[in-house]
């Protein structure tokens, strides 16, 4: 009998301390908002987006230039005004990360580029 009571009492201490693990954790969730990836990204991190995105976009300007210049036998014309749209495309790019750097986290229309 007294067995049942210590186990009793062991299973209530148990439960009180899991309440009061539970109201820990919910107060912990409702203090902390829901973060986003990229948010957490270091400058050295962002840096090197901002190069891959212009790397990018030489390098799908190339192979596009380069792939219609050989069909067409166009030999540098394509190639040289599709790296040319490239370099474009991947500046604007890199602009458009240099903005969202500077701008708050969780702030509405950060997904649209705006």
């Amino acid at each position: 009998m007294a067995e049942d009571d210590d186990h009793d009492t062991a299973r209530a201490r148990d439960a009180e301390r899991l309440r009061q693990l539970e109201a820990k954790l919910g107060d912990r969730a409702a203090k902390e908002p829901g973060s986003r990836g990229e948010e957490h990204f270091s400058q050295a991190n962002m840096a090197w987006r901002m190069v891959t995105e212009l790397v990018a976009g030489l390098g799908i300007g190339f192979g596009i230039g380069f792939g219609l210049d050989y069909l067409f036998g166009t030999t540098p014309l394509l190639m040289v005004v599709f790296v040319l749209l490239g370099l474009a495309a991947g500046i604007k790019t890199m602009m458009r990360t240099a903005k969202e750097i500077g701008s708050a986290p969780g702030k509405p229309g950060d997904d649209k580029g705006e």
